[in-house]
């Protein structure tokens, strides 16, 4: 195992996170390989009395994978992943992003509903629920967990699935990083790939209010095989941006069909008949497509999300309105079609509420400077206060920062949540792991 400490040459770099808003010091970060350093990590940070927390991606956006003069378990070392293409499931490390995950997947044309970044850790992402774009066929990344395997706070070395620990594999379908530190988890995978018909789609942001309209009703006759989103942001400096657009409010339509290419072309048709300025949906590498829309790093972030069970006119304009007052070149305001999987047999198996609804809302506020930061900050927390009326009051923890207790209860709702409360109590009943969206353990 490999200790940092901040007088150690590679400190700074060990501790960055994704988001540049966070810009914590612990005072030591453990690199892990194994289970077995995992919890030397853990009996080190008890007997020196120090705050824990778990890094892998580095993608929580409200930092949560860092601290302030604690304990940073950082799991990125374990990158391990093996692939039973017969029984179609895949072991990961606890340390692989999705795009590594992907790339070895796809050599036998498998997949899983993976992060829409890339760069996303595995393990935190899963943990959370994982929404991506092949949710609408095949679930949230933890429909499809088979077991995980997880070293607790005692140190105690645990694997979860339907036979064995079937309360805490419950638990962990949503229940992020609250139970212990992930190593491994086992997927059941689908047949995918390695072409799909997917891409992104680029309007005039002029044509943003009639544009939304008929892109709503598009998805929401498409089958369950469509995953697709509508991205309100500014049209960048790529070679494929017509000269005219660069720099104005654009519409962007992601586009992925989870089955063969003749109906993922069709299926496509009613979107590309829309008239886009730029058309990139055609048949591509799924891996690639995964790839598309990486947020670059080292900029200031805050995001936020909520729950549509529907998109009425009056919530278009305001996602209209929100997109038209962009704070910067950066940020993005982005509604994700749900439905199909997503609220199909698997939900009744997971903490998660309201997941029936058939949208999110999904501002991103982003920034090259952290004065800029906070003024995406402000944009952000005014459309959620401006769009709450039209909101299930539900939200996926995975995609909000720091936003409180409340907003905690409401992504499990009372019951799901005495419920997790009663995992947690048996299995950190001390709460050693609280650097995150947290559960309380229940009193013993």
């Amino acid at each position: 195992m490999e200790w940092i400490r901040p007088d150690s040459p590679d400190y700074d770099d060990a501790r960055k996170l994704f988001n540049a808003m966070i810009d914590r010091r612990p005072a030591v970060i453990a690199k892990c390989s194994d289970p077995g350093e995992v919890a030397e990590a853990l009996r080190y940070a008890h007997n020196h009395n120090l705050d824990v927390a778990v890094r892998s991606g580095g993608h929580s956006v409200a930092g949560m994978s860092t601290n302030d003069d604690g304990l940073v378990i950082d799991v990125r070392p374990m990158k391990s992943i093996s692939v039973d293409p017969d029984a179609k499931t895949a072991t990961a490390g606890a340390g692989l992003t999705w795009g590594e995950f992907d790339r070895a997947t796809q050599q036998y044309g498998l997949a899983v509903t993976g992060g829409r970044a890339s760069t996303t850790g595995v393990s935190g992402f899963t943990l959370g629920g994982g929404s991506g774009w092949l949710e609408r066929s095949y679930g949230f990344a933890c429909d499809n967990l088979l077991s995980v395997d997880l070293v607790t706070a005692s140190g105690d070395r645990v694997t979860a699935s339907r036979d064995e620990n079937p309360e805490l594999f419950w638990a962990l379908h949503g229940g992020g990083g609250n139970f212990g530190v992930a190593t491994s988890l086992t997927f059941q995978l689908h047949d995918l790939g390695p072409s799909v018909v997917a891409g992104l789609m680029l309007f005039p942001g002029d044509d943003a209010p009639d544009l939304s309209r008929a892109y709503r009703q598009i998805a929401l006759e498409a089958p369950d095989a469509v995953g697709t989103a509508l991205v309100y942001l500014t049209a960048p400096p790529e070679e494929f941006v017509p000269e005219e657009m660069v720099g104005k409010l654009a519409v962007g339509m992601a586009y992925i069909y989870a089955g063969d290419l003749e109906a993922g072309e069709e299926h496509a048709k009613p979107f590309k008949d829309l008239g886009p300025s730029v058309d990139l949906v055609s048949p591509m590498g799924y891996a690639d497509f995964q790839c598309m829309i990486d947020d670059p790093p080292d900029l200031y972030n805050y995001w936020s999300a909520d729950y549509h069970d529907e998109l009425s006119d009056a919530a278009l304009d305001l996602l209209v309105d929100s997109a038209q007052r962009l704070p910067g070149p950066h940020s993005q305001q982005l509604v994700a079609r749900w439905g199909g999987a997503v609220g199909g047999p698997a939900a009744a198996n997971t903490p998660l509420q309201h997941r029936g609804a058939s949208w999110v809302s999904h501002p991103f506020g982003l920034s090259e400077t952290r004065e800029g930061g906070q003024e995406a900050k402000a944009w952000v927390k005014q459309f959620r206060q401006d769009i709450a009326p039209y909101t299930t009051g539900g939200v996926w923890l995975n995609f909000i920062g720091d936003e409180g207790q409340d907003r905690i209860m409401a992504a499990y709702g009372e019951q799901n949540y005495r419920r997790l409360s009663l995992v947690k109590g048996e299995f950190d009943p001390d709460n050693v792991f609280r650097g995150n969206q947290n559960i309380l353990p229940a009193e013993r």
